[in-house]
């Protein structure tokens, strides 16, 4: 099959920002925003930045005080955020904590299109609850569902962190057309389990991500922070031994394949070429989309199936 054949030949090239975050939120702002303005400058054209960059992993304890982190959603940050898009011409995904209320916050990922324009706004909706990871206290989940934007480069989707494990998420967000799932991110070792599970739950993360390319013939962009980190906000750290946060973000074809990756310690900004005729190529190949049996998968919008329950296309 010629390129021409697949009928698209339209490319973009996307970059990650992996950074570091330290305890002040505004110089976090002002680093990323001279990270996009290097990533434009490398000639990306959509540019994602890692999860609830703006300040250290706060979510490790849980204090009121640090609700007065959450903006508003169209507000100040997004203003500011949205004049360096429009200013690099490049579309952006900068992950927020969201104020959207008095006592009513979430964990929001905004797609700015290259004019500084909010194009999309995403809520996280899987909130997890774990040692050090307490966002369910924090954060309201979503209620705008899984979605995919048309922007001025390609239609792609975002989901944040915890949403990367369920492929449902990645499905449905492929099922409306997104070329590229970009994941925003703040995954770490607990210092105390790295020896033991450290490469294994690397390993799982980035292998879980690579089956939603595989599954759903896309492309996943997953971009993480780095370093060790205690939430330490304006000097108001969490107590224990803190997080350290993999780094390790990548970009995978739709054959699953990794085509860029950055270290677990340092800073960077990895770029990649979004190629929809590959998509293309790939679905034709593997053509899961077409053999999938709606009929048969009533069942997952259940919690859990008993045995005994019956399932719609059984045996057919």
């Amino acid at each position: 099959m010629t390129r021409q054949a697949a009928g698209k030949t339209r490319g973009y090239r996307i970059a990650l920002v992996q950074m570091r975050m330290v305890p002040n939120p505004a110089q976090n702002l002002e680093t990323a925003m001279a990270r996009l303005r290097e990533a434009a400058s490398l000639g990306a054209q959509v540019v994602c930045l890692p999860e609830l960059f703006e300040a250290q992993y706060f979510c490790q304890r849980e204090d009121t005080h640090l609700f007065d982190l959450a903006v508003p959603i169209p507000g100040p940050v997004t203003e500011r955020i949205g004049a360096v898009a429009r200013e690099c011409s490049v579309v952006l995904i900068a992950s927020l904590f969201e104020r959207r209320a008095a006592g009513l916050y979430h964990n929001t990922a905004v797609t700015f299109e290259r004019d500084g324009s909010i194009a999309s706004v995403y809520r996280k909706m899987h909130i997890p609850d774990d040692p050090l990871y307490y966002e369910k206290y924090y954060f309201t989940p979503g209620d705008l569902g899984f979605k995919a934007v048309d922007t001025s480069v390609g239609r792609i989707g975002t989901l944040v962190c915890w949403d990367q494990w369920y492929p449902e998420g990645a499905r449905l967000t492929a099922l409306q057309g997104a070329e590229t799932l970009f994941y925003p991110t703040a995954i770490g070792w607990h210092p105390a389990e790295k020896a033991e599970f450290g490469a294994a739950q690397y390993d799982a993360w980035q292998t879980i991500q690579r089956s939603h390319a595989i599954a759903n013939g896309v492309y996943v962009a997953a971009v993480n922070r780095v370093g060790m980190e205690h939430g330490d906000v304006r000097g108001n750290r969490a107590d224990g031994l803190g997080l350290e946060f993999w780094g390790g973000s990548f970009i995978a074809d739709p054959f699953g394949r990794i085509v860029a990756r950055a270290s677990h310690d340092a800073e960077e900004i990895l770029i990649a070429e979004i190629d929809p005729v590959l998509i293309e190529e790939t679905r034709r190949n593997w053509p899961f989309l077409r053999d999938r049996r709606i009929d048969a998968y009533g069942g997952l919008t259940k919690r859990f199936l008993d045995r005994e329950t019956p399932q719609s296309g059984a045996g057919n």
